[in-house]
């Protein structure tokens, strides 16, 4: 015969295990906020923005303006490129490799737009900015050599506020996370305990288990109770 699960069993099963659904999900939370507090490293990101452009002489067409944003995929490839990292490691003598330095820098663009954004991850704010501001100046004059061309200047250069702010760890976020993780686990693992547990609870258990009505209850009776009526 299958047995059927009502929404009252449900909330049965989670009214027997409150504790377990308060004590998993709080120590979740605890054991989050310990961790990016206190163990996650800080990183701060500093960002510089290249504008692609024409040099100031010329007379920008609408053609122009095209070509420097079809070139700018290129450009990007070119700035992450050994040609250009390999000089910003040497010139700010960087205690790390040029795949290493690679993996901190991520250069983006919008649709149609000829402003390429580069930005630094780093442990040291001071450190993401000074590599971003390098790195475009490397940029900004050996592209004049790589590609016989001169449409790049730096649109803004990054800074260090007085007060920078980590991207990451989110500490908020990641206890959030946290506590829905461990109050899901503490559902699954309520529903467990409770498969798992051979005793019956009450007596509509009992009836759906034998299939026979309840015609009565015996009481407990305490010890106490109990010698009494021996005596």
């Amino acid at each position: 015969m299958e047995e059927t699960i009502s929404l009252q069993d449900i909330f049965s099963t989670l009214k027997r295990r409150l504790k377990l659904l308060i004590i998993i999900p709080l120590i979740a939370l605890v054991i989050s906020g310990l961790v990016s507090y206190f163990l996650l490293t800080p990183i701060y990101e500093s960002s510089t923005q290249i504008l692609v452009t024409q040099t100031t002489n010329e007379n920008i067409t609408q053609q122009d303006i095209r070509t420097n944003i079809e070139v700018i995929n290129t450009y990007n490839d070119i700035i992450k490129s050994p040609a250009i990292l390999d000089l910003v490691v040497a010139e700010l003598n960087l205690d790390m490799s040029t795949s290493s330095l690679n993996s901190l820098i991520s250069v983006s663009s919008q649709n149609n737009s000829q402003v390429v954004t580069l930005s630094v991850e780093h442990e040291n704010p001071a450190a993401a900015a000074n590599i971003a501001n390098t790195t475009a100046l490397v940029f900004q004059e050996k592209i004049v050599d790589l590609m016989n061309v001169d449409n790049v200047n730096v649109l803004s250069p990054a800074v260090v506020s007085d007060s920078p702010s980590p991207i990451k760890p989110n500490p908020t976020l990641n206890m959030a996370i946290a506590l829905v993780v461990g109050l899901m686990a503490a559902v699954g693992l309520a529903f467990l305990l409770e498969y798992l547990d051979p005793t019956i609870k009450s007596e509509e258990e009992l009836e759906k288990l034998l299939g026979l009505p309840l015609l009565g209850v015996v009481p407990n009776m305490d010890a106490e109770l109990q010698g009494k009526q021996k005596s």
